[in-house]
């Protein structure tokens, strides 16, 4: 083992060097790499270091012989059989150098869990443009149960970015919904604090009292588009907060269960006449491209939820083509 010097690429800049470190050499801990760092033997640009020092492209990183991790960790493509490759391309509806856009089904989980032997996370390295690339990662999340757009950085200086813009709400999300009743207001903001019960594929989110010490804010702007007789309504929904199963309980809360929803709203949430799946679509994404702009990307309506469209006579229009503004 020897002394290895590293060149931060342009992806990576404004990283932490801890988080480089984590990146590059899994193997070391942050106990360990601060040890290097108070002894002078990690340094960039010849200086000493801290571990929150932040890294610019071109710096040389000096890397003294590191156990296990020789050499920077390789992201190696994994097989994956041909038609998965395929189901996972068929869900593209924006790609560029920087991001990947998909349009989820209903009932794909994102990544793996108990009970789950099939998911996004799995499929990833079918969105590899090269065998040398980096592997794909996911930005974000959505229920297994809940349809539409799933979003994917191409390199990890861009899955960086796109985590700070949905931490800053810089990210404009907007879901569409089919529940039962109708909201009364038609529109408004659901500003209802919420709380997890229990732990692992049986916990559910529950609507919890402000002095509550396990109680987390969550806000939703919601609005009537459409309704049928009273009995069902189309919303569109743009959360502000991102908890768990939020819009699901908040439509809950207003006496307006999600149509199909499995998990929240009882009985009143399956009435009969309807395909028996979530009625939660991740409609559209309206966020800071990472190059610069905006870029806003819509996806269609899963055949579940069409099919409940045409039956209320709810009018969905045509999805507009991903737009980039700016940049």
């Amino acid at each position: 083992m020897s002394v290895v010097n590293l060149t931060v690429s342009e992806d990576e800049a404004g990283i932490r060097l801890d988080r480089y470190f984590r990146r590059h050499y899994p193997h070391l801990t942050q106990g360990a790499l601060q040890k290097l760092c108070r002894t002078g033997q990690i340094r960039v640009e010849g200086k000493r270091v801290e571990a929150s020092t932040r890294l610019e492209p071109g710096q040389s990183v000096r890397v003294p012989p590191i156990p296990m991790a020789a050499k920077p960790s390789r992201d190696v493509p994994r097989p994956l059989d041909d038609k998965l490759v395929r189901e996972i391309q068929r869900m593209v509806v924006y790609q560029d150098k920087h991001l990947i856009v998909l349009n989820k089904p209903s009932g794909l989980a994102v990544q793996g869990g108990p009970g789950i032997t099939r998911h996004v996370d799995m499929m990833l390295d079918g969105l590899r443009e090269n065998p040398e690339d980096p592997r794909p990662r996911l930005v974000h999340r959505i229920d297994r149960d809940t349809s539409g757009l799933l979003l994917l950085a191409r390199t990890p200086g861009v899955a960086a970015k796109l985590a700070a813009s949905f931490r800053g709400r810089d990210v404009k999300k907007t879901y569409w919904a089919v529940v039962v009743g109708r909201p009364d207001p038609l529109s408004g903001e659901i500003d209802q604090p919420l709380a997890r019960l229990g732990a692992g594929p049986g916990a559910i989110t529950v609507a919890a009292d402000r002095k509550d010490e396990d109680a987390q804010s969550a806000r939703t702007v919601y609005e009537v588009l459409d309704s049928a007789a009273r009995k069902f309504s189309w919303l569109g929904l743009s959360p502000l907060t991102g908890r768990t199963h939020q819009l699901r309980v908040h439509c809950e809360s207003l006496g307006t269960p999600i149509l199909g929803d499995p998990k929240y709203g009882g009985a009143l949430a399956h009435p009969s006449g309807f395909t028996d799946q979530l009625h939660l679509h991740a409609r559209e994404l309206d966020m800071p491209h990472p190059a610069g702009g905006r870029l806003v990307v819509s996806a269609e309506l899963p055949p579940h939820m069409r099919e409940t469209f045409r039956a209320l006579g709810f009018i969905p229009g045509t999805t507009p083509p991903p737009a980039r503004k700016g940049g």
